[in-house]
């Protein structure tokens, strides 16, 4: 049964792997201003996820709770390949979410290596969210 767990953990290593650049692709795409609501709204994703009660399985359909993984980065990885740029962003902040919290905790070393990418990706858009929120302070006209 380990080496089957093994193989699967692995499988979905090599899976997230493959979205992770898509996604990291899009983030970069991205201007400043919308890495900054990603940030935002990531952020906010992980917050919901991880007050429900599976948080790696957040955003999986109830009737679906029984697999190895959930069904969240599946859906986040469809929406951020949209057209709207809205459906995108919340795509992503999704994916992200459902990321971070599968590779959490993670006992399988394939994962590992991902939970540290995410970990840096997420920081650097809280960072530009944080930069956003003081530029937008600095050039208001209360500032003046």
């Amino acid at each position: 049964m380990s080496l089957l767990s093994q193989l699967i953990a692995i499988n979905r290593a090599r899976q997230l792997s493959r979205q992770f650049r898509d996604i990291e692709r899009c983030i970069n795409a991205l201007p400043k201003r919308g890495r900054s609501r990603l940030g935002e709204l990531a952020l906010r994703e992980i917050g919901q996820a991880s007050r429900s009660d599976f948080p790696h399985l957040y955003g999986t359909p109830s009737d679906e709770r029984y697999r190895p993984w959930g069904q969240g980065t599946t859906i986040g990885f469809a929406r951020a390949r949209s057209e709207n740029p809205e459906v995108a962003l919340r795509g992503i902040a999704l994916w992200l979410a459902v990321a971070y919290h599968e590779t959490k905790d993670s006992p399988y070393p394939s994962l590992q290596p991902h939970y540290r990418q995410l970990t840096r990706v997420l920081r650097e858009l809280k960072e530009a969210h944080s930069t956003d929120s003081t530029d937008t302070w600095m050039n208001s006209p209360a500032a003046a």
